[in-house]
């Protein structure tokens, strides 16, 4: 018998990991043994853009697991019209995620994170912002205090992926100061929380 959740957490921590073929070999492994779920096959196309291109891929993926909770359906037409529009072409996929993005937020390479809590006021919500923006434009955090919160927040709205890329590479600024001890913690008992479900 196939535990079919704890495959599937395997695979989504490997891929969080960036071990992409390890990745991918579990999510077809659960592709062929429950051919009828369509979001696995999603998440092994996004092990192929990782090879393009791997902050592309790691936002997309943590896009489809907030989205895909809201409607699993339309998480993954969403996907899929993008993708099979362009047959396989990462390029011109990425390209159209900026536009269809870019039409909610001005098409800027960076956000001052003043600007982007204004956004999260009149969009609502930090999630539906963050949405907003996170294929088009990169956040310019400008204080370590902002970086923290914003962190923070990446992780409560459950954006993983992005969290770790974010600490990641601002680790060797910080290495010493314990909230980012505290944040990587935190995203941990996340993680650990998430595969006991």
């Amino acid at each position: 018998m196939v535990n079919e959740n704890r495959l599937l957490n395997e695979a989504n921590k490997y891929f969080m990991d960036k071990q992409y073929e390890k990745a991918l070999f579990i999510y077809s492994q659960l592709s062929s043994t429950f051919p009828e779920n369509k979001e696995y096959p999603i998440y092994a196309l996004f092990c192929d853009i990782a090879s393009e291109d791997e902050e592309k891929a790691q936002s997309l993926f943590d896009y489809f697991a907030v989205a895909k909770n809201e409607n699993i359906d339309d998480a993954i037409a969403y996907v899929e019209d993008v993708v099979n529009a362009y047959d396989g072409d990462v390029d011109k996929m990425m390209q159209i995620l900026e536009e269809l993005t870019s039409s909610t937020v001005d098409s800027l390479d960076a956000i001052r994170y003043e600007d982007f809590k204004r956004l999260i006021i009149s969009r609502g919500s930090f999630r539906i912002a963050f949405e907003d923006i996170m294929f088009s434009t990169k956040v310019a955090i400008e204080t370590k205090e902002d970086f923290f919160d914003f962190v923070d927040k990446l992780i409560e709205n459950d954006f993983n992926s992005t969290a770790y890329s974010y600490l990641d590479g601002f680790n060797d600024y910080f290495s010493y100061d314990s909230k980012i001890e505290e944040l990587y913690k935190k995203l941990e008992d996340k993680k650990i929380a998430t595969n006991h479900k």
